[in-house]
């Protein structure tokens, strides 16, 4: 089926964006992507309310000056690092690994030697696109549950750029079949395990507030009897194109019972992740509606189409 005229515009004006910026030089590429980025925010302000709504949530005690500044950054980050997404892209494994310095990373090496697989969570910090590009160059089998975009044309381009980053893809809708095969098969399945999942999820504690978490990272771990992990990738400062990858392998105690079980690994995952957030705020993804479903809410009301890959 051929695609909507306007899907191909748009398609036809990213492929000659992302043209330009890959004939820049690095340096350039990523400061103009940052640039653009901080256009975004602060002058078109494109989704810039849900961004200063999530900060007052999550840092009510920090003045208004201090969330601006960070919103601001928030927006400078996310520009470049989707520029150093799709430069990155193709570039060979050594080169990759020569970006990235890792820390914590050993004990998932080690359960994929072992040949059982693991669960690894992410979420929307630093270059998330990067962080499995720079797995899959240690060696690390990598499977990301991914969904679809809405553009066809854009969703096929993304998925090029992932598979030459050396990372295979799960269709969302497909998640609970092949995330089961992928572990069966020895590989690690990696999942962006902090957007809104409405009335399916879990409401767990994230940045002081409740937030509906999805279940299937724990639930898969669990039922499969292998780790879990948690891996972010943030930009090195005053370094560009050079990342820090963290790895922890994320434990609680088991009670028996598998409902709890669940919501206690989630908690656990969520609560580390939103420690990562504290620490590195201005890299965050603030734009998408993170608490979008609350307890006791009608989830109806508040549930709206997000645009953000779930990788």
């Amino acid at each position: 089926m051929s695609a909507p005229l306007r899907h191909r515009l748009e398609y036809l004006a990213f492929r000659i964006g992302v043209a330009c910026l890959r004939a820049l030089p690095e340096r350039g590429a990523l400061a103009l992507g940052g640039a653009l980025g901080w256009v975004a925010g602060t002058i078109l302000r494109i989704r810039r309310r849900v961004a200063d709504e999530n900060l007052a949530r999550a840092f009510p005690e920090r003045e208004r000056r201090w969330r601006d500044r960070v919103a601001c950054a928030s927006y400078t980050s996310l520009g470049r690092e989707a520029v150093a997404s799709f430069r990155f892209g193709g570039e060979p494994a050594e080169r990759v690994r020569a970006r990235t310095d890792w820390v914590g990373v050993a004990p998932l090496l080690e359960a994929v030697a072992r040949g059982k697989g693991a669960i690894l969570v992410t979420g929307h910090l630093g270059n998330w696109e990067f962080a499995g590009g720079a797995a899959a160059a240690l060696g690390i089998p990598l499977d990301a549950v991914a969904v679809r975009q809405a553009n066809r044309l854009f969703d096929d381009a993304l998925n090029q750029n992932r598979a030459r980053l050396g990372i295979r893809i799960i269709r969302k809708g497909e998640a609970p079949r092949d995330v089961l095969r992928s572990l069966r098969a020895g590989r690690v399945p990696a999942v962006l395990a902090d957007q809104d999942a409405g009335r399916g999820g879990i409401f767990v504690d994230f940045l002081g507030a409740p937030a509906a978490t999805p279940r299937g990272p724990a639930l898969f771990a669990i039922k499969a009897g292998v780790p879990l992990f948690l891996g972010t990738c943030v930009p090195r400062p005053g370094e560009p194109g050079r990342y820090l990858c963290e790895v922890e392998e994320v434990r609680t105690e088991r009670t028996g019972k598998l409902d709890e079980d669940v919501r206690r690994l989630t908690a656990a995952h969520a609560a580390a992740l939103a420690e990562r957030v504290r620490r590195w705020p201005e890299h965050y993804f603030w734009q998408h509606r993170r608490w979008r479903t609350q307890p006791g809410a009608d989830a109806r009301a508040l549930r709206e189409p997000e645009s953000t890959s779930d990788v």
